[in-house]
């Protein structure tokens, strides 16, 4: 096991029997072992490129990166999950929607076209292929202006759905080497990197007083839909502690579900980015909501994390007149 990452390039191991963790020899807990493996292999991957800013180009705008890292720890996941689970599905940030095996869709399957499918095609056929078959939702690289950047916050997520939702995630931040561990039937709980694991506490003893919570949130690309977000920040920024944006959902995820930060939202997520952090903070007793789109605003839709208490009071600051949707957010966003 790796205790200084910086200097190995490794990120920290976590060699846990997961299925002794969770009670009990289980679907969740192999699909766990799967994740977690496919996690590490990105993140080493990663822990290769870091501080070296080897590539890098435009996304959708001229402030968005992608790296060569960022293609090579999703090749590196998606490898783990064709030797371990061919017969899966997997949705990844760089590389769309494709059989774990590396073969492409059919023509109509999961009402998808011939090959691959990416973007907001992939992000439905995902959720139409769930209802028959374990589909992985991959993030190689969260924060990835962070990492091109040379900050330390940025990690790897990896998560697995089924017709009801995400069944387990995994969330590693190799430069801190913390393994984040979720998997529905209340397992949530923490790895540090010298393999000690801390279960997460409960969220019903989080603060109750909007005043005294540190919020977590994070802007979108486009100039338009920040100018939109800092004024909804400029509405609220006095009736709470304070605000951090860490440039990583996944990892404020994590954050939020360790009490790190108490709440936290943000729009222009997509399912990669929340899979396995929103799975996290519902195991641990925090309210998870779809935050809808503000179409006459342009303004996207988002995710919204917090302690029950505290729901009603943040909702009515940063939801901008909407109301709650029903339904699981992995079928939501994006």
């Amino acid at each position: 096991m790796s205790k200084e990452p910086l200097d190995t390039g490794k990120p920290a191991a976590a060699p846990l029997d997961l299925a002794a963790l969770a009670g009990t020899p289980s679907i969740e807990s192999l699909l766990l072992e799967v994740a977690r493996d496919a996690a590490q292999a990105g993140a080493t991957v990663l822990m290769k490129y870091f501080g070296k800013l080897s590539a890098s180009e435009t996304k959708s705008t001229g402030t968005d990166h992608v790296s060569e890292a960022d293609l090579g720890s999703e090749a590196a996941i998606r490898a783990v999950l064709a030797e371990r689970r061919p017969d899966d599905l997997v949705l990844g940030e760089e590389g769309g929607l494709a059989h774990a095996d590396g073969t492409p869709l059919a023509a109509n399957e999961a009402g998808a076209a011939d090959g691959d499918v990416y973007g907001q095609d992939a992000v439905v056929a995902a959720r139409e292929a769930a209802s028959g078959a374990y589909v992985w939702i991959c993030d190689p690289l969260d924060g990835t202006t962070n990492f091109l950047f040379g900050l330390r916050s940025w990690c790897v997520s990896v998560a697995v759905r089924d017709a009801e939702g995400v069944v387990a995630g995994i969330v590693v931040d190799p430069l801190a080497g913390e393994t984040w561990v979720a998997a529905r039937g209340g397992l949530a709980f923490l790895v540090n990197r010298h393999g000690a694991v801390q279960p997460l506490a409960d969220a019903a003893d989080r603060p109750a007083e909007l005043a005294t919570a540190l919020i977590g949130t994070g802007y979108a690309y486009s100039p338009a839909v920040r100018k939109h977000q800092s004024q909804v920040i400029a509405g609220y920024i006095d009736k709470v502690r304070d605000i951090r944006r860490t440039g990583a959902a996944a990892l404020d995820l994590c954050w939020c579900a360790a009490g790190r930060l108490d709440a936290y939202y943000e729009r222009t997520v997509r399912p990669w980015d929340v899979a396995a952090g929103a799975l996290l903070c519902e195991q641990v007793g925090l309210d998870v909501r779809y935050l809808p789109a503000v179409g006459a605003q342009g303004v996207p839709d988002g995710v919204i994390v917090t302690p029950p208490a505290l729901t009603d009071d943040l909702w009515s600051l940063v939801a901008a007149g909407a109301e709650p949707v029903d339904g699981t957010v992995i079928d939501l966003v994006g």
